[in-house]
């Protein structure tokens, strides 16, 4: 009871506002520009192609010692691609995003022709006895076919708002920037053998690349993910380095003018920037752990890319932020594969331990290196497969290092992101708390704010139920009508019958970590619109070495409809006596004592949707606490703990 009083104590503070904490916004930064103008950058750029980390394909000596384990396993990919037969994508299967939502039917092909140019590529480089190069030309000839390489998802970006691509115009995605890198290596490695059978292929593939990548990269002020335009509350994301990154292997490869390649470069520099700026500095990744590989991961990739480039001149390495964006990742492992999910992200994960390697050796980040090798869980690292042409490359260069690597993952009992405003703390016996504060406009954002996650020997037993197959709905007007966005399936209260509201002004705020006892809260007040009546909703988490307690404390303007509470679980519920709820998963056991003003309800949610099902089977459910009560203002606790 000391306990709760105390908490109680610490609720009456915040939401009196004696500790507060005002999240920073964008900020001017601009690390790569202060790095090195367009002057000293042309000066250390390394040009045609020196720069590139890999043996000549014709160096057979250098890839047999580079690919050591791994150059039977991608001969042997190869081979089943020999025959493969490159797909068409009908008009059709683009026009189906804007007839049903449905992008998977053209994505699918689209997808598998990538993956196989790239296996057909790694096979060629380990063999190199010329076994692939016919369907290595195919395939490149093929993709020079296509009239976009923009994925159907996306094309109602270009000036028709249609899916179907329009030829007289090109636009730039995260597809067309990750097939338009994958044939700029192609074209690296494999031109002079093309050239010998007929040279009007490398020359097409110039001519693709240059009409998709190089000339709207440099034309085109107006692509949203360059940043050019941002204005405050709008969102620079994932796509700013993920597309930059892609653009920047493109020119490098592709271009052998100086001055141009300065300026694209450059012109690279000043937009990821906009993302640097844009990430808060605490270095969390506010669109889930299932997107950290896509954000931080390709900033570190356009990094390297830029590094190398350069021969090492240009890098931000040494950045306290860039590390601290890397092991974020490592700070969201919870264990056994599951993650902390907040926003779209799923609670199975754990990320790729060869760029979590990479990435840590780069900023030296001895966390990050150990990290990696203990997803490998004893496993041996082999080359990375899939569509992306840099990251299988560059998984080759350290398969032999992360193999050697000592397994590590033992993190501190709280990790606190002050700015972002997500906290993780756990303690001795098991339990694992995710709590967030933040805003209802976060990158792929879900009306979270204020919501947690509860862990128990790894296990998720309160949880977050992510998101399910992305749809023409997912980004739409629409978004906020699918229930794994809403406020009322997390973990939070709905306020006189009104649950939170999407938009920049819906926002935690006075949100506050004592890291030394263990307690975060937040005031989520002003994540709910006005007819919700709130003054003051401060919600908070206690962790000590047995329970954890949440409590509420409130001030409404107008008691209009009962409070209510929600709590999604997966496990088997029960409910042995009043005030008493059971949940048991996967052998983990809790039981939650709530205030016997409220009567339990158990909602059955379906999932049909794979995504979800994949993670959680086939239903999930919500336990609702009601209470008959309306008053202006109260406070309630409710005491989660494990039972035998």
């Amino acid at each position: 009871m000391n306990r709760m009083k105390h908490l109680f104590c610490v609720l009456l503070l915040a939401a009196l506002g004696s500790f507060s904490f005002k999240a920073n916004a964008y900020t001017e930064r601009n690390m790569l520009q202060k790095a090195a103008d367009e002057t000293t950058l042309k000066n250390v750029l390394v040009m045609k192609q020196a720069w590139v980390p890999y043996p000549a394909y014709t160096d057979r000596a250098a890839w047999d010692s580079l690919m050591g384990p791994n150059k039977q396993r991608l001969i042997e990919a190869g081979e089943k691609l020999l025959d493969y037969k490159w797909q068409l994508i009908p008009a059709t299967a683009y026009l189906e995003y804007e007839r049903s939502g449905n992008r998977k039917i053209m994505e699918v092909p689209y997808d598998a022709n990538r993956q196989a140019l790239n296996a057909l590529m790694l096979a060629e480089l380990a063999e190199g006895k010329g076994r692939f190069i016919d369907q290595l030309l195919n395939g490149a000839y093929m993709s020079c076919e296509m009239n976009s390489w923009v994925l159907s998802a996306h094309l109602p970006r270009q000036s028709s708002k249609r899916s179907l691509p329009d030829f007289r115009e090109q636009i730039i995605d995260l597809g067309s920037g990750g097939y338009g890198a994958l044939m700029a290596w192609v074209h690296y490695f494999f031109r002079k053998p093309f050239d010998k059978i007929n040279p009007v292929v490398s020359l097409q593939m110039r001519k693709a690349i240059k009409e998709r990548i190089l000339d709207p990269y440099m034309n085109d002020d107006e692509m949203w993910w360059m940043a050019f335009n941002w204005k405050p509350g709008e969102i620079i994301n994932n796509w700013n380095p993920w597309c930059n990154s892609n653009a920047l292997q493109c020119f490098l490869l592709m271009e052998n003018n100086k001055d141009k390649l300065a300026k694209a470069v450059y012109r690279s520099m000043q937009s990821v920037d906009k993302f640097i700026n844009f990430v808060k500095s605490d270095g969390a990744c506010e669109e889930g752990t299932s997107y950290w590989g896509h954000a931080a991961g390709k900033l570190y990739d356009y990094l390297q890319i830029l590094s190398d480039g350069t021969g090492g001149k240009l890098s931000l390495f040494n950045e306290p932020m860039i590390r601290r964006m890397g092991e974020y990742m490592s700070r969201s492992y919870v264990g056994n594969g599951w993650v902390v999910n907040f926003a779209d992200a799923s609670a199975q994960g754990g990320g790729d331990p060869l760029l979590i390697y990479r990435y840590g050796k780069a900023v030296n980040s001895d966390e990050m290196m150990h990290f990696a090798a203990y997803l490998l869980n004893g496993r041996k690292p082999y080359a990375t497969m899939g569509n992306d042409a840099f990251r299988s490359l560059q998984s080759l260069l350290c398969c032999n290092e992360l193999a050697k690597a000592t397994p590590k993952h033992d993190m501190p009992d709280v990790t606190w992101y002050p700015e972002t405003e997500f906290c993780y703390m756990k303690n001795k016996n098991g339990m694992f708390v995710a709590a967030k504060g933040g805003f209802n406009n976060e990158s792929h954002n879900h009306n979270d704010v204020g919501t947690f996650s509860l862990y128990v020997n790894t296990i998720p037993v309160i949880i977050d139920a992510g998101v399910g197959t992305y749809t023409k709905q997912t980004f739409g007007k629409d978004r906020y009508t699918i229930w794994t966005m809403q406020s009322n399936y997390h973990n939070l209260p709905m306020i006189n019958g009104v649950p939170q509201k999407f938009g920049q002004e819906y926002k935690a705020t006075n949100t506050v970590c004592d890291e030394k006892k263990r307690m975060f809260s937040t005031d989520i007040a002003t994540a709910y619109p006005a007819e919700a009546k709130v003054k003051s909703w401060v919600r908070s988490y206690a962790l000590d070495d047995k329970k954890l307690i949440i409590g509420d404390i409130y001030t409404l303007d107008e008691a209009i409809a009962p409070n209510q509470m929600n709590f999604l679980t997966w496990g088997n519920v029960t409910f042995p006596s009043a005030g008493k709820i059971r949940i048991e998963v996967k052998g983990q056991k809790v039981e939650m004592n709530y205030p016997l003003q409220f009567k339990a309800e158990l909602e059955t949610i379906k999932l049909d949707d794979p995504r979800l099902s994949n993670v959680w089977g086939k239903e999930i459910y919500r336990i609702t606490l009601k209470t008959e009560e309306k008053k202006v203002t109260g406070k309630y606790g409710f005491v989660i703990q494990q039972v035998k």
